[in-house]
């Protein structure tokens, strides 16, 4: 089936992000609800929502068309996605005002300091959850829509 390859890897990429941020937002709006946390939590999950899975998608179609060329496995393409989206959610985030560099870490929302030492871990842990995600199921989606 040879039909439609590339929209059938925008709809495989999308597929673990659009799953996944509903459920997250349903617990950060009970979190800042019922335990009244001073974050809009809320307000910084909107971006996301709307970019993530697309973003998903055309990374998993960018895979599709470079992966016959690079031959590069799955899990380290989607592992390189938050190299790309942490600089630019950064930016954006600095340019909207709801994230200031501090001499010892950043702040959310003139809220929430996470300090430096605390971002690197953090990084790391995604980037290793980003590779499991896409070898595990974005790649599985792909084969079962027959375009791994």
């Amino acid at each position: 089936m040879n039909t439609h390859p590339y929209l059938r890897a925008y709809v495989a990429g999308i597929f673990a992000p659009t799953l996944v941020l509903p459920l997250m937002l349903t617990v950060f709006i009970l979190l800042r609800i019922g335990l009244k946390c001073p974050v809009p939590i809320e307000q910084a999950m909107i971006f996301p929502m709307a970019i993530v899975p697309s973003l998903f998608g055309l990374w998993n179609m960018l895979w599709l068309r470079s992966h016959g060329r690079t031959g590069a496995p799955i899990g380290l393409h989607g592992a390189v996605l938050p190299l790309l989206m942490a600089p630019v959610g950064a930016l954006v985030a600095v340019a909207l005002g709801v994230l200031q560099f501090a001499g010892n870490g950043v702040v959310w929302f003139q809220a929430l300091h996470v300090p430096y030492a605390l971002i690197a871990p953090c990084f790391l842990a995604a980037l290793a959850g980003y590779y499991l995600v896409w070898k595990y199921i974005v790649g599985t989606i792909n084969r079962i829509l027959g375009i791994a």
